[in-house]
């Protein structure tokens, strides 16, 4: 695993082997953080990384200089392994959080300007997501939700859907939150 951009460019992380993750690609990572750069001022952002994992995503949003992230994840040894990490690389922006993703969104009270969510592929009610994001009023006006997903899903018809985007075998699905 390697971080992209920013600060932290090109610094490789070693999460143990043994976590149950499948990290996001480095391409897709890429392609990913290439297109919200042309949207979104990261040093004025609040983030949410859902089924964090190895801390990827929250890690990359921090190189580039955002300062406020909640990492997510249910896993205590993945949460264990963002923790370290942070310390290893003196960041204070990103809040590890043990939680159940989806009774967590229940109880939420916080907006955000972007929700990255990489459930693994097999969870059950992955379909559910963008409504309990959306329902619970979780993303500011103009926030995006970011689903990555397997090729099986489509959220083309989901009110707040905007595109879709392929990385190989990454799929995102882009929700933008606006008044209806």
């Amino acid at each position: 695993m390697r971080i992209i951009s920013g600060e932290f460019k090109g610094r490789r992380l070693h999460p143990p082997k043994t976590l149950p993750v499948r990290p996001t690609t480095d391409m897709a990572k890429e392609a990913l953080f290439n297109l919200l750069s042309n949207h979104f001022d990261f040093d004025d952002i609040k983030v949410m990384d859902l089924f964090a994992g190895t801390g990827s995503i929250s890690f990359e949003f921090a190189s580039r200089g955002c300062d406020d992230i909640t990492s997510v994840d249910k896993n205590y040894r993945c949460l264990k392994f963002i923790k370290e990490t942070s310390v290893l690389l003196k960041i204070d922006a990103i809040k590890p959080l043990q939680r159940n993703v989806f009774r967590f969104l229940e109880s939420l009270d916080n907006c955000f300007d972007i929700i990255f969510a990489d459930p693994p592929y097999d969870l059950p009610g992955i379909e559910k997501l963008p409504d309990l994001i959306f329902d619970n009023d979780l993303i500011k006006t103009g926030g995006w939700l970011i689903l990555e997903h397997p090729s099986q899903y489509d959220f083309s018809e989901h009110r707040y859907f905007v595109q879709l985007r392929r990385y190989g075998m990454v799929h995102f699905s882009i929700f933008e939150a606006y008044p209806i």
